[in-house]
């Protein structure tokens, strides 16, 4: 029998057994350049000039003190939302509810801070608000890991579903008479007393300071704790983690219910520090945006806390092009996508990379976790 030459790979795609975080660093600042560069092309394309748009976006974010506390209220939930999701992405537990999980967190600081109003002490109403947003929507995150780990359902559709059934429950409340203004029946929840609204540090709610903190003890307590342990042994692998002895359901059911309890925080602080009321766009889409800030951190605090601020300067940027260019809010929301594409996209170069045939003589190979060859 002829022996049959094994065909040839013009190119085939290695895993890096390591990269250092310089070399990672280069690779995100070139995708950074080329989504800027694309950007320029687009806005060229429309007669605009890219440093003028470029300078107008970074005069929206930065160019007056009020501006700057704006854009550091937005990077304040998406830090805390993103912390929160990246305890369960740890663990490959794909919490996508942390949309509903902030509005489960409001929901429970409006109902205390109405319960309650100024018949206790200020700070005592506000670490109420604070623990039930916590407590509630650490709860409501809890029934799909519990549905997860007993019937092995899928943890993506069903937190998924729950976003509905929260923002369901705010437009219940919303025409609930007892939670409406006395002056008018609107189907709008009444602003909060400012006696159950956070004190400001430098202008902006102290809620940029709880976000430090949270950064903190989520480092501490993954890196330094036996649960963050058990979580990175899962997250690697589950049968390693029976092998260990680890009771993955319990660890499952307690890492979503931190998690959901951090996207409840951010509820609260969004209802008692930004907004000073209770809607439909509370969450404002941050439990879906602080997914990608996750993965483009590598669910790293420092990391988080970059790409949260930079999301937030795009989008406070973005606000600014439309009332200095009149560009639709559209196609602001294209460059965004677009900046945001090619900052996830970096991270597949990060984790591989691609060998062409005609850049080596001899064939190589490369294995990964479960003894297959990336090519083809």
């Amino acid at each position: 029998m002829e022996n049959k030459k094994e065909k040839q790979r013009f190119a085939r795609i290695i895993k890096r057994p390591y990269i250092s975080d310089a070399h990672s660093l280069i690779i995100r600042v070139i995708a950074f350049v080329f989504s800027f560069i694309v950007v320029s092309i687009l806005l060229l394309c429309m007669h605009f000039n890219p440093f003028n748009v470029f300078a107008v976006m970074l005069k929206g974010a930065f160019g007056k003190e009020f501006l700057i506390r704006e854009t550091v209220k937005g990077t304040i939930p998406l830090v805390i939302t993103a912390t929160g999701l990246s305890l369960a992405f740890r663990m490959k537990f794909w919490n996508i509810g942390g949309e509903g999980q902030i509005l489960i967190g409001g929901i429970a600081a409006t109902a205390v801070s109405f319960i309650f109003g100024r018949s206790i002490p200020q700070w005592v109403l506000l670490s109420l608000m604070a623990a039930a947003s916590i407590i509630m929507a650490g709860l409501y995150g809890m029934i799909p890991a519990v549905f997860k780990a007993k019937f092995k359902t899928n943890e993506t559709l069903l937190t998924l579903m729950f976003n509905y059934i929260a923002t369901q429950l705010i437009v219940m409340l919303q025409n609930t008479r007892s939670w409406q203004d006395a002056a008018n029946n609107f189907p709008k929840v009444r602003m909060l007393d400012f006696y159950s609204r956070l004190p400001r540090v430098f202008g902006v709610h102290i809620g940029w300071i709880i976000a430090l903190v949270m950064l903190v003890l989520y480092y501490f307590y993954i890196q330094k704790t036996k649960h963050g342990y058990e979580i990175k042994v899962i997250g690697d692998s589950m049968e390693t983690a029976r092998y260990a002895g680890i009771n993955a359901s319990k660890v499952m059911i307690r890492t979503m219910f931190l998690s959901a309890a951090l996207c409840g925080l951010a509820g609260f602080l969004q209802v008692a520090g930004a907004d000073g009321t209770l809607s439909e766009s509370t969450a404002g889409g941050v439990g879906f945006t602080a997914i990608m800030v996750a993965w483009m951190a590598d669910m790293k605090p420092v990391r988080i806390l970059i790409m949260s601020a930079f999301i937030a300067i795009l989008n406070r940027g973005a606000g600014n092009l439309q009332t200095v260019y009149l560009i639709p809010s559209s196609f602001a929301n294209i460059m965004i996508g677009i900046i945001l594409l090619f900052m996830l996209g970096c991270e597949f170069f990060i984790k591989y990379k691609v060998s062409f045939s005609f850049m080596s003589g001899r064939k190589s190979s490369a294995i990964n976790d479960k003894g297959g060859r990336y090519d083809y």
